[in-house]
């Protein structure tokens, strides 16, 4: 389904393809097609100051991936909340979870209709298990939580994982962020799990910082860093999955070889109830 067929079939007064979409940039930095110009000028301009971005949307998705692998293999997860789907891309939580249990159920967030469209027609689960999508934003997690697609998939009286990748940096209220995490965690028992991401600017040399600062404040750039503490805060209460808060390059690599975290600017870590 190409960006044409969505805008055809789908007339949802949000699909602006003069608004840029957070979801359709991070594709278009992963090499997908799935973006109008708008997002394509947002994403160079953020490249040319950051070159390094598409290797930290790379390692965003490869930080996901191996995320979940250990929520189902290691942690025995069978439920997971993933807010802030983002478009289709391989490896997405149900093909990863499903394929280590089957019987895993996943239910997906967002509110770009590009997002969902997608979704509903791609991200199809194993017979065993179940997959669902809400159309919802992650400031509101009392919406999230009572919809009626999230009760019907995600027994909440048994542990889930919830997924907050590349979206707490969206969220430039920290108070606010910590107040979305609470509200999350609240409404799931013990023995489940967050994980999030947020970009940082802890590894960044006083030019390109100075330069990330600038874009800012011009409206180019739209996503706001945390240091280490600020961060890890999120995660008061929580026993953190070795090796705790890290690059998300350096959260149970996969290789030997590495890009620097000056080049993925961005923190992860897994935390359990």
């Amino acid at each position: 389904m190409s960006t044409s067929d969505i805008g055809r079939t789908t007339p949802d007064p949000r699909l602006d393809p003069h608004a840029m979409s957070p979801a359709r940039r991070w594709n278009y930095w992963l090499g997908g097609k799935d973006h109008f110009v708008v997002d394509r000028e947002s994403g160079d301009r953020i490249a040319a100051a950051w070159p390094a971005i598409r290797t930290a949307a790379r390692e965003g998705r490869a930080f996901h991936g191996r995320v979940v692998r250990y929520l189902a293999r290691e942690a025995g997860i069978r439920q997971f909340l993933d807010i802030g789907t983002g478009l289709p891309a391989p490896d997405n939580t149900h093909e990863v979870a499903q394929a280590i249990a089957p019987e895993s159920r996943v239910t997906y967030v967002d509110n770009d209709p590009m997002v969902l469209a997608h979704a509903r027609a791609l991200m199809i689960g194993s017979p065993e298990g179940a997959t669902s999508y809400i159309d919802a934003d992650a400031r509101n997690p009392a919406a999230i939580l009572s919809a009626p697609e999230l009760t019907a998939t995600l027994d909440l009286r048994q542990p889930v994982a919830v997924l907050l990748i590349a979206v707490l940096h969206f969220i430039h209220d920290d108070q606010q962020a910590r107040q979305i995490v609470a509200d999350l965690l609240d409404a799931v028992p013990p023995g489940s799990y967050l994980v999030a991401t947020n970009m940082t600017k802890d590894f960044l040399d006083p030019q390109n910082a100075a330069a990330f600062d600038a874009m800012f404040a011009r409206g180019h750039a739209d996503t706001w860093p945390r240091d280490r503490e600020v961060f890890g805060g999120l995660f008061d209460g929580l026993d953190l999955v070795e090796p705790g808060v890290v690059p998300i390059s350096e959260w149970r690599p996969d290789a030997l070889e590495r890009p620097s975290p000056a080049d993925v600017g961005m923190y992860g870590a897994v935390g359990r109830v």
